[in-house]
């Protein structure tokens, strides 16, 4: 019996020391699953982040190479656009000449006539207060909407139109209609001279279903993005014209805004302009395909507005602005470096050429009729502007053809002129800010954005505590 008893003491210690050793390795294996965890975590985080880093270190530029569908590299252009081409267009566009702008600013919207943003013209309700607007609205002028006219524009005066305006401005220009735009530029009696420098395109508070609307219908209806192969050249051309349009107005609105409304204290919003434009590549490359196009479409015209009468009775000014043109179009530096910078020749072939061509011009000028249902005063305004001036564009590139029809040859109203100098000019500083604080808005929204989240540290802690409670 005793010694059955030690067998079965003996029996029992070995089963214990066997659970005991079972548990210790459990406890290892647990431990060793959790350290696991940890490492793996902390590895994927720093691999990231020195991924992120070394990116930021190997492409000091992001864009370089040829601009798509042009023949100029983004090297090219921003050195260009930074030595020659801004710095003309803006002396440019501040001259007597190309700072007047004629344009139909009541609302009269085509498509959807119940909009609640054009009602406000009528709507007593929102009138805004008369020390609300600036002293210039009050003043009598020689040509333009009378004073009973000037409502507000959804409260915000920095949305309506200064009518402020030389009345020696513009003399003996033939007008006639550009065919891919809707507005009658003939039509006088509901045009109305605009003093642009006075009107700059900047933040102006104009946002939600309103402004989404109208964005809403220029893609869906009238140049949707086709997926890849799926949309002929052309298409293609007329999207990444809107596209780059659009990024250059986010800029704009961006690169001019209204940061404190209390202390009137306006200056650049960075996020915004990382949020609408420059954490997508390919908006940035649609500004510039549309920059080398308008750029394009200048050039080709170039002997008509190297002949043009850049006329408003002041002769230093009408002088300067003539000189400023003629730079501008045979700049030696530009016609060395991108002598060509889109090639339309390659546009419009084979059979359904034609057909196509009336289409994309029947969607332009309905984009350019969408322009009438802006809910805001100088959002319109500018709108209208860049439409007429990138319709300008189309026209000299698309509706001329000098060597098949001689007898047709370029005719531009002097209000394309200044819609299309003044659309160049937008769309250079634009790429000019892109070029110089791009690089450095991406990096620091990029480093913000790549702090370790609450969700990873959570999870780091929780490994942590579990390793703790086993031990």
């Amino acid at each position: 019996m005793a010694e059955a008893k030690a067998v079965g003491g003996g029996k029992k210690k070995h089963l214990k020391k066997s659970k005991e050793g079972k548990g210790g390795m459990r406890k290892l294996a647990a431990i060793g699953a959790a350290l696991v965890v940890v490492a793996a975590i902390a590895i994927t985080f720093d691999r990231a982040q020195i991924q992120k880093s070394c990116h930021c270190s190997r492409d000091a530029r992001k864009y370089t190479g040829m601009v798509e569908d042009c023949c100029c590299d983004y090297e090219t252009v921003d050195s260009l656009n930074e030595g020659v081409l801004h710095p003309l267009l803006q002396d440019l566009v501040r001259t007597p000449f190309f700072r007047y702008f004629k344009v139909k600013l009541w609302c009269d919207c085509p498509f959807w006539p119940d909009d609640g943003m054009c009602k406000l013209r009528d709507c007593s309700v929102c009138e805004c207060p008369e020390n609300e607007f600036p002293e210039p609205f009050k003043r009598p002028i020689q040509y333009g909407l009378s004073s009973d006219d000037l409502k507000c524009q959804e409260g915000k005066p920095q949305a309506a139109v200064d009518r402020t305006l030389d009345s020696k401005a513009f003399r003996g220009w033939i007008e006639v209609d550009n065919p891919w735009t809707l507005d009658d530029e003939t039509d006088n009696s509901e045009m109305t001279y605009v003093n642009l420098q006075l009107n700059p395109e900047r933040y102006t508070g104009y946002s939600g279903p309103s402004a989404r609307r109208i964005w809403d219908a220029i893609y869906s209806e009238n140049c949707p993005k086709y997926p890849s192969g799926e949309i002929c050249q052309e298409k293609k051309v007329l999207y990444k014209l809107i596209s780059g349009l659009h990024s250059s107005i986010s800029i704009h609105i961006a690169a001019d805004y209204l940061l404190d409304e209390a202390r009137n204290l306006w200056g650049r919003n960075l996020e915004l302009m990382y949020d609408r434009v420059l954490r997508y590549p390919d908006r940035v490359r649609n500004l510039y395909f549309t920059f080398m196009f308008v750029l394009r479409a200048v050039t080709k015209a170039a002997n008509y507005l190297e002949q043009a009468e850049y006329n408003t009775g002041n002769l230093e000014e009408d002088l300067k602005a003539q000189s400023l043109m003629r730079q501008l179009l045979y700049n030696p530096k530009l016609q060395a470096a991108c002598p060509l910078p889109f090639d339309e020749a390659k546009l419009w072939q084979g059979q359904s050429g034609p057909e196509l061509k009336l289409e994309i011009q029947k969607n332009f000028r309905n984009i350019s009729g969408l322009m009438d249902c802006v809910g805001c005063e100088k959002c319109r305004l500018w709108g209208k502007l860049q439409i007429l001036g990138l319709g300008t564009a189309l026209k000299i590139l698309f509706s001329v053809d000098s060597k098949n029809h001689p007898n047709k040859p370029l005719q531009l109203q002097r209000n394309e002129v200044i819609a299309l100098v003044n659309l160049l000019h937008r769309l250079s500083e634009s790429v000019k800010l892109v070029n110089e604080i791009g690089p450095s808005v991406e990096k620091t929204m990029e480093e913000f954005t790549s702090e370790p989240s609450m969700q990873e540290i959570s999870l780091l802690e929780r490994a942590r505590l579990a390793v703790g409670k086993i031990r």
